[in-house]
């Protein structure tokens, strides 16, 4: 886990179990002055590249698992991240639109988030994407709780090409079948 403490600038331990956010998160809640957050970013850049793949290991993981009450939470540590470390492309290629990526996942699970009432959420659902217009095959994820499936719905939303569609259904009637039953 990434934990940069005030006083140090070591990498922490585990995640606490029952915490609410992972510490990454925790830690730039806590944050609210530009100078501060620089400060951070600094330091965590200062650490080197494992220590901010978990930085951004922990937001992926809380956009993962925030609903409703924290929407607004969540594009505010994105933001916070963001002007923590304006440029992590610098440390890995890899991560040269990652404010943009998390910026859309959290645009479209708030957008799931608003468009289908709590209490409609129970049960299976899935996510499928498709480009009529490829020989690809149709991508399928079945099995999934709502709030698996609104954060899968986002992550694959933000990279939608023109002619692809993806769609988020809830599953009302299942058969489901193996090979070994005969």
């Amino acid at each position: 886990m990434a934990t940069i403490r005030p006083d140090s600038t070591q990498a922490g331990g585990e995640q606490r179990a029952g915490s609410p956010a992972p510490e990454a998160v925790r830690q730039l809640i806590g944050l609210e002055q530009p100078e501060e957050l620089a400060d951070f970013g600094r330091r965590l850049a200062e650490q080197g590249f494992t220590t901010v793949r978990r930085f951004l290991e922990e937001i992926r993981e809380y956009l993962r698992t925030y609903m409703d009450e924290e929407a607004e939470m969540a594009a505010t540590v994105v933001q916070r991240a963001l002007t923590a470390l304006p440029t992590p492309g610098r440390i890995s290629p890899s991560w040269q639109n990652i404010w943009q990526e998390l910026q859309g996942i959290v645009r479209y699970k708030q957008e799931v988030l608003r468009s289908i009432p709590p209490e409609t959420r129970s049960g299976e659902w899935q996510v499928l994407l498709d480009n009529p217009y490829s020989h690809q095959h149709i991508a399928v994820y079945p099995g999934l709780t709502f709030q698996e499936a609104a954060y899968m719905y986002a992550y694959f939303r933000t990279d939608l090409e023109p002619n692809e569609y993806i769609r988020l259904q809830k599953v009302e009637t299942v058969i489901f079948h193996t090979g070994a039953d005969g």
